[in-house]
């Protein structure tokens, strides 16, 4: 059959719910240009899962997409595709990386930061509980930003002083508004931010993933173990991975939570936990909608008739697959009691996203306790005034205004 017309992804993601429903439309798979690359945009969940964990796809640019020498250069998400990291390893380069990892986002040390994250999430309420009633407060910055980034800016060792520098470069890599120019420049500060912190470690190493990973750099004269580059990209993965995304679910957790009474009322009333909210709202609204890119190491025939050709780029549309209706009955609706807790938030295969049990953790954790404290907790503006982060990847708001208490009268 003939070739689809290329559907052109809208960069500054305005309208993702219409988006998802046309690519669900076009089929299983469809072109779509995305920041100008061509691209197969991939929706049914069947088939994602079948190219997710084929030996025939890739995410090495550099040894599988033909257009990876051309497109870098001048493609505004070139360090998506070109960070060596086990993001974009292939084969034994993804299974050396990912063991180096793996320890520490174990699911025992991940249960062990449990009253780490309750003192941390108390803290930012404690701060939260001083504001007088009545007054406006943005949740995604005074709530959903300062919990991942505390966490993971303890894991990785990354002092106090220097996470909100590294907020900003990690938020502007997940914009896909900016230019080639401006992101280019974002990645030079977020370079210099991971050498500095290396050098410190270096110097002053301490018990945090940052010191690990350099000792077992340095241990290695040879390189064999971790490369300088994959030693500075696996932290740069580590650090944006878990703040960025962690934000956005708790952003949209908060968001639907208090925008459908009925669902908070459901897990106040005992017929869902707050895991199940957890794990709808990651079906709902994952925290990324695209992740970019994968490459077909040999034809593969499309159940409709179309072919992925060799050498051809793969986007995984996870939030138009979570929504499908092949997948889930009355798949577009919130609905936390819903039985099936199936989703591709986290990835599938190989790739699946090591950080999945500490976001999960942090997630419930920060949920309980903040409608514990606030119950009567409003939003400060319609749900549907609310204003989507500008991106094709990053699912979540530039602001989440709400009152946390009613202002009091005598």
């Amino acid at each position: 059959m003939p070739e689809q017309q290329i559907l052109v992804l809208d960069p500054t993601g305005s309208d993702p719910d219409a988006e998802h429903q046309a690519l669900r439309e076009r089929g299983p798979a469809t072109p779509v240009d995305i920041l100008g690359v061509r691209a197969w945009s991939v929706s049914a969940p069947a088939l994602l899962k079948q190219l997710l964990t084929s030996k025939d796809v890739s995410k090495d640019g550099r040894a599988h997409w033909p257009a990876f020498a051309e497109t870098v250069p001048t493609w505004p998400l070139a360090l998506w595709v070109a960070v060596e990291n086990m993001f974009t390893a292939y084969g034994p380069d993804h299974s050396r990386l990912r063991r180096m990892v793996a320890p520490a986002l174990s699911a025992r040390r991940t249960a062990a930061l449990q009253a780490d994250i309750e003192a941390l999430v108390t803290g930012i309420l404690d701060d939260l509980d001083t504001l007088p009633a009545g007054e406006t407060v943005d949740l995604r910055e005074h709530l959903a930003y300062p919990l991942p980034i505390a966490v993971i800016g303890q894991l990785m060792g990354v002092p106090a002083d220097q996470r909100t520098e590294f907020r900003t470069v990690v938020d502007n890599v997940f914009a896909t508004h900016l230019t080639t120019e401006e992101q280019a420049a974002n990645t030079a500060a977020l370079y210099a931010l991971l050498d500095a912190l290396i050098a410190i470690k270096r110097t002053e190493p301490g018990e945090d993933m940052t010191s690990l990973l350099i000792a077992t750099r340095d241990e290695e004269g040879d390189g064999s173990t971790l490369s300088d580059a994959e030693l500075r990209d696996t932290l740069l993965l580590m650090i944006s991975a878990g703040y960025e995304t962690t934000a956005n679910v708790i952003d949209q957790a908060l968001t639907t939570l208090l925008s459908d009474p009925q669902q908070l009322a459901h897990v106040r009333n005992g017929r869902c936990t707050w895991q199940d909210i957890v794990e709808e709202t990651l079906r709902h609204e994952p925290a990324v909608k695209h992740l970019p890119l994968r490459y077909a190491l040999t034809d593969i025939p499309l159940p409709d008739g179309q072919t992925i050709h060799a050498g051809d780029a793969i986007l995984a549309s996870y939030a138009a697959a979570n929504r499908h209706p092949d997948w889930h009955e009355d798949a577009d609706r919130f609905d936390a009691t819903r039985l099936s807790k199936e989703h591709m938030a986290f990835g599938h295969g190989v790739h699946f996203c090591l950080g999945a049990p500490l976001a999960r953790l942090e997630i419930a954790t920060v949920l309980r306790l903040f409608f514990e404290r606030f119950p009567d907790v409003r939003l400060a503006t319609a749900s549907d005034k609310l204003e989507r982060l500008p991106s094709l990847i990053s699912n979540g708001h530039t602001t989440v205004p709400v009152r946390l208490r009613p202002t009091t009268t005598s």
